[in-house]
Protein backbone atom coordinates (compact mmCIF):
# COMPACT_ATOMS: atom_id res chain seq x y z
CA UNK A 1 0.00 0.00 0.00
CA UNK A 2 1.39 3.56 -0.95
CA UNK A 3 1.10 6.14 2.25
CA UNK A 4 1.55 9.84 1.46
CA UNK A 5 1.55 11.85 4.79
CA UNK A 6 1.53 15.20 2.69
CA UNK A 7 0.97 16.21 -0.85
CA UNK A 8 2.52 19.75 -2.30
CA UNK A 9 1.30 21.24 -5.77
CA UNK A 10 4.42 23.16 -6.34
CA UNK A 11 4.58 26.58 -7.68
CA UNK A 12 8.27 26.42 -9.10
CA UNK A 13 11.02 23.47 -10.43
CA UNK A 14 13.33 24.73 -7.41
CA UNK A 15 10.66 24.34 -4.98
CA UNK A 16 9.75 20.69 -6.09
CA UNK A 17 14.05 20.10 -6.42
CA UNK A 18 14.34 21.29 -2.81
CA UNK A 19 11.15 18.78 -1.90
CA UNK A 20 13.05 16.50 -3.12
CA UNK A 21 16.34 16.52 -1.82
CA UNK A 22 14.62 14.08 1.18
CA UNK A 23 14.75 10.84 0.99
CA UNK A 24 11.13 9.57 1.59
CA UNK A 25 9.93 12.44 -0.73
CA UNK A 26 9.26 11.66 -4.53
CA UNK A 27 7.73 13.32 -7.43
CA UNK A 28 4.20 11.96 -9.22
CA UNK A 29 2.93 11.83 -12.26
CA UNK A 30 0.28 9.56 -13.66
CA UNK A 31 1.42 7.23 -10.65
CA UNK A 32 1.04 4.07 -12.41
CA UNK A 33 4.13 2.09 -11.51
CA UNK A 34 4.26 4.29 -7.58
CA UNK A 35 1.01 3.10 -7.06
CA UNK A 36 1.59 -1.00 -7.38
CA UNK A 37 4.31 -0.58 -4.55
CA UNK A 38 4.50 -0.34 -0.78
CA UNK A 39 6.25 2.32 0.76
CA UNK A 40 5.72 5.22 3.22
CA UNK A 41 5.92 8.75 1.05
CA UNK A 42 6.67 12.15 3.29
CA UNK A 43 5.39 14.34 0.86
CA UNK A 44 4.02 13.57 -2.34
CA UNK A 45 4.91 16.20 -5.01
CA UNK A 46 3.02 17.66 -8.04
CA UNK A 47 4.09 19.42 -11.07
CA UNK A 48 1.30 19.98 -13.06
CA UNK A 49 0.64 23.39 -12.08
CA UNK A 50 3.61 24.20 -13.68
CA UNK A 51 3.11 23.84 -17.66
CA UNK A 52 4.75 20.87 -18.14
CA UNK A 53 2.30 19.21 -19.97
CA UNK A 54 2.95 20.98 -23.66
CA UNK A 55 5.04 20.05 -26.59
CA UNK A 56 6.52 23.17 -28.11
CA UNK A 57 7.56 22.64 -32.05
CA UNK A 58 9.75 25.48 -32.95
CA UNK A 59 12.22 25.63 -36.13
CA UNK A 60 14.89 23.14 -34.91
CA UNK A 61 13.38 21.06 -31.99
CA UNK A 62 10.28 19.11 -30.21
CA UNK A 63 10.54 19.81 -26.43
CA UNK A 64 8.13 17.84 -25.22
CA UNK A 65 7.37 18.61 -21.11
CA UNK A 66 7.64 16.20 -18.70
CA UNK A 67 4.04 16.18 -17.87
CA UNK A 68 2.88 15.44 -21.34
CA UNK A 69 1.42 12.21 -21.41
CA UNK A 70 1.96 8.96 -23.59
CA UNK A 71 -1.70 9.60 -25.37
CA UNK A 72 0.21 13.72 -26.32
CA UNK A 73 2.95 12.45 -28.06
CA UNK A 74 1.24 9.71 -29.85
CA UNK A 75 -0.95 12.10 -31.32
CA UNK A 76 0.80 15.11 -31.87
CA UNK A 77 1.05 15.53 -35.76
CA UNK A 78 4.38 16.96 -35.91
CA UNK A 79 6.52 14.53 -33.48
CA UNK A 80 4.76 11.73 -35.81
CA UNK A 81 5.55 13.21 -38.83
CA UNK A 82 9.15 14.04 -38.42
CA UNK A 83 9.99 10.51 -36.88
CA UNK A 84 7.50 9.03 -39.72
CA UNK A 85 5.24 7.61 -36.93
CA UNK A 86 7.83 5.79 -34.67
CA UNK A 87 6.75 7.69 -31.86
CA UNK A 88 3.12 6.51 -32.16
CA UNK A 89 4.19 2.97 -33.49
CA UNK A 90 6.35 3.35 -29.46
CA UNK A 91 3.35 3.89 -27.68
CA UNK A 92 0.15 2.61 -28.68
CA UNK A 93 0.53 -0.46 -27.57
CA UNK A 94 0.99 0.29 -23.74
CA UNK A 95 -2.30 -0.72 -21.78
CA UNK A 96 -4.93 1.71 -23.28
CA UNK A 97 -5.70 4.56 -23.57
CA UNK A 98 -6.94 5.17 -20.43
CA UNK A 99 -3.44 4.64 -19.10
CA UNK A 100 -1.71 6.64 -21.98
CA UNK A 101 -3.67 10.11 -21.11
CA UNK A 102 -2.15 10.04 -17.83
CA UNK A 103 0.63 8.15 -18.15
CA UNK A 104 3.91 10.79 -18.61
CA UNK A 105 6.97 11.10 -20.76
CA UNK A 106 9.14 12.24 -17.76
CA UNK A 107 8.07 9.67 -15.61
CA UNK A 108 9.05 6.99 -18.23
CA UNK A 109 11.97 8.39 -18.94
CA UNK A 110 13.29 9.38 -15.62
CA UNK A 111 12.68 5.86 -14.54
CA UNK A 112 14.85 4.27 -17.13
CA UNK A 113 12.42 1.01 -17.03
CA UNK A 114 13.93 -2.17 -18.97
CA UNK A 115 10.51 -2.54 -20.26
CA UNK A 116 10.33 1.08 -21.53
CA UNK A 117 8.92 1.68 -25.26
CA UNK A 118 9.23 5.49 -24.47
CA UNK A 119 13.27 5.10 -23.55
CA UNK A 120 14.02 3.17 -26.45
CA UNK A 121 12.37 5.18 -29.21
CA UNK A 122 13.41 8.53 -28.15
CA UNK A 123 17.30 7.20 -27.65
CA UNK A 124 17.36 6.22 -31.49
CA UNK A 125 16.57 10.37 -31.92
CA UNK A 126 19.29 13.35 -31.69
CA UNK A 127 17.43 13.66 -28.22
CA UNK A 128 18.18 15.58 -24.84
CA UNK A 129 17.12 15.33 -21.55
CA UNK A 130 16.99 18.54 -19.27
CA UNK A 131 17.32 18.39 -15.84
CA UNK A 132 16.54 21.61 -13.17
CA UNK A 133 20.37 21.11 -11.61
CA UNK A 134 22.45 18.66 -14.17
CA UNK A 135 21.08 20.98 -17.41
CA UNK A 136 20.90 18.74 -20.72
CA UNK A 137 22.14 15.30 -20.95
CA UNK A 138 22.21 13.61 -24.57
CA UNK A 139 19.32 10.89 -23.57
CA UNK A 140 21.60 7.43 -24.35
CA UNK A 141 23.93 9.14 -21.33
CA UNK A 142 21.04 9.84 -19.35
CA UNK A 143 19.64 6.11 -19.89
CA UNK A 144 23.28 5.00 -18.27
CA UNK A 145 22.86 7.13 -15.43
CA UNK A 146 21.96 5.92 -11.65
CA UNK A 147 18.90 7.86 -10.89
CA UNK A 148 19.17 10.95 -8.67
CA UNK A 149 17.21 13.87 -6.92
CA UNK A 150 17.43 16.08 -9.62
CA UNK A 151 14.16 17.17 -11.29
CA UNK A 152 13.44 15.95 -15.28
CA UNK A 153 12.06 19.20 -16.80
CA UNK A 154 11.93 18.39 -20.61
CA UNK A 155 12.69 16.33 -23.11
CA UNK A 156 14.41 18.25 -26.37
CA UNK A 157 14.22 16.27 -29.80
CA UNK A 158 16.31 18.23 -32.04
CA UNK A 159 15.17 18.34 -35.81
CA UNK A 160 18.22 16.39 -37.65
CA UNK A 161 17.01 15.12 -40.77
CA UNK A 162 16.37 11.46 -39.96
CA UNK A 163 14.65 8.13 -40.97
CA UNK A 164 13.41 5.90 -38.30
CA UNK A 165 11.43 2.90 -37.76
CA UNK A 166 10.03 1.22 -34.16
CA UNK A 167 9.89 -2.43 -33.89
CA UNK A 168 8.57 -4.55 -30.98
CA UNK A 169 7.80 -8.76 -29.63
CA UNK A 170 4.76 -8.69 -27.49
CA UNK A 171 3.25 -11.93 -26.52
CA UNK A 172 -0.47 -9.72 -27.36
CA UNK A 173 -1.28 -5.84 -27.93
CA UNK A 174 -1.16 -3.92 -24.34
CA UNK A 175 1.12 -6.50 -22.90
CA UNK A 176 5.33 -5.63 -21.69
CA UNK A 177 7.23 -5.60 -24.98
CA UNK A 178 9.56 -9.10 -24.74
CA UNK A 179 11.49 -6.65 -26.69
CA UNK A 180 12.08 -3.32 -28.28
CA UNK A 181 14.10 -1.72 -31.44
CA UNK A 182 14.31 1.62 -32.61
CA UNK A 183 16.34 2.08 -35.94
CA UNK A 184 17.29 5.33 -37.23
CA UNK A 185 19.31 6.64 -39.59
CA UNK A 186 20.53 10.38 -39.52
CA UNK A 187 23.96 12.05 -40.46
CA UNK A 188 24.66 9.71 -42.97
CA UNK A 189 24.64 7.15 -39.97
CA UNK A 190 23.05 3.98 -38.29
CA UNK A 191 21.74 3.96 -34.81
CA UNK A 192 19.74 0.89 -33.32
CA UNK A 193 18.54 1.11 -29.61
CA UNK A 194 17.32 -2.23 -28.29
CA UNK A 195 15.43 -2.29 -24.79
CA UNK A 196 13.33 -4.77 -22.97
CA UNK A 197 16.25 -7.47 -22.67
CA UNK A 198 14.91 -6.74 -19.91
CA UNK A 199 17.50 -4.44 -18.96
CA UNK A 200 17.31 -0.71 -20.06
CA UNK A 201 17.41 0.40 -23.53
CA UNK A 202 21.26 0.43 -24.80
CA UNK A 203 21.96 2.17 -28.28
CA UNK A 204 25.00 0.85 -30.93
CA UNK A 205 25.68 3.34 -33.74
CA UNK A 206 27.11 2.13 -36.88
CA UNK A 207 30.78 2.54 -37.85
CA UNK A 208 31.19 0.40 -40.96
CA UNK A 209 29.35 2.97 -43.28
CA UNK A 210 25.99 1.37 -44.49
CA UNK A 211 23.78 3.62 -46.31
CA UNK A 212 20.38 4.25 -46.00
CA UNK A 213 18.95 1.57 -48.26
CA UNK A 214 20.52 -1.06 -46.69
CA UNK A 215 19.78 -5.18 -48.27
CA UNK A 216 18.10 -7.34 -46.27
CA UNK A 217 21.55 -9.58 -45.97
CA UNK A 218 23.09 -6.38 -44.22
CA UNK A 219 20.51 -5.32 -42.15
CA UNK A 220 20.21 -8.97 -40.70
CA UNK A 221 24.07 -9.34 -40.42
CA UNK A 222 24.48 -5.91 -38.46
CA UNK A 223 21.49 -7.25 -36.17
CA UNK A 224 23.86 -10.05 -35.89
CA UNK A 225 26.40 -7.58 -34.89
CA UNK A 226 24.38 -5.33 -32.70
CA UNK A 227 23.19 -9.23 -30.55
CA UNK A 228 26.86 -9.38 -29.70
CA UNK A 229 27.20 -6.50 -28.28
CA UNK A 230 24.14 -6.76 -25.98
CA UNK A 231 23.69 -8.44 -22.71
CA UNK A 232 19.83 -10.69 -21.71
CA UNK A 233 18.42 -11.96 -19.50
CA UNK A 234 15.35 -14.26 -18.90
CA UNK A 235 12.07 -13.44 -17.02
CA UNK A 236 8.68 -14.48 -17.45
CA UNK A 237 8.17 -12.97 -21.17
CA UNK A 238 11.31 -14.80 -22.48
CA UNK A 239 14.36 -16.31 -22.19
CA UNK A 240 17.58 -14.81 -22.78
CA UNK A 241 18.56 -17.08 -25.22
CA UNK A 242 15.21 -16.31 -27.57
CA UNK A 243 15.61 -12.67 -27.08
CA UNK A 244 19.46 -12.62 -28.34
CA UNK A 245 17.83 -14.90 -31.31
CA UNK A 246 14.84 -12.21 -32.44
CA UNK A 247 17.16 -9.28 -32.22
CA UNK A 248 18.27 -9.48 -35.53
CA UNK A 249 15.09 -9.95 -37.07
CA UNK A 250 13.53 -6.68 -35.02
CA UNK A 251 16.99 -5.11 -36.26
CA UNK A 252 16.51 -6.23 -39.80
CA UNK A 253 12.76 -5.30 -39.62
CA UNK A 254 13.58 -1.90 -38.61
CA UNK A 255 16.42 -1.17 -40.44
CA UNK A 256 14.13 -1.59 -43.79
CA UNK A 257 11.24 0.05 -42.88
CA UNK A 258 13.50 3.38 -42.16
CA UNK A 259 14.83 2.72 -45.45
CA UNK A 260 11.40 2.83 -46.89
CA UNK A 261 10.19 5.59 -45.51
CA UNK A 262 12.78 8.17 -47.02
Amino acid sequence: MLQIQKYVKVQSIEEAYELNQKKNNIIVGGMHWLKMGSRNVGTAIDLSGLGLDQIVETEDAFEIGCMVTLRQIEQHEGLNRYTSNAVRDAVKDIVGVQFRNTATVGGSIFGRYGFSDVLTVFMAMDAYVVCHKAGEIPICAYAQMKADRDVLVKIIVKKTPICMSYQAMRHAKTDFPMLTCAASYMNNCWTVAVGARPSRAKAVVDASGLGLKVTEEEARNFGEYISEQMTYGSNIRGSAEYRKSITPVLVKRAMLAAGKEC
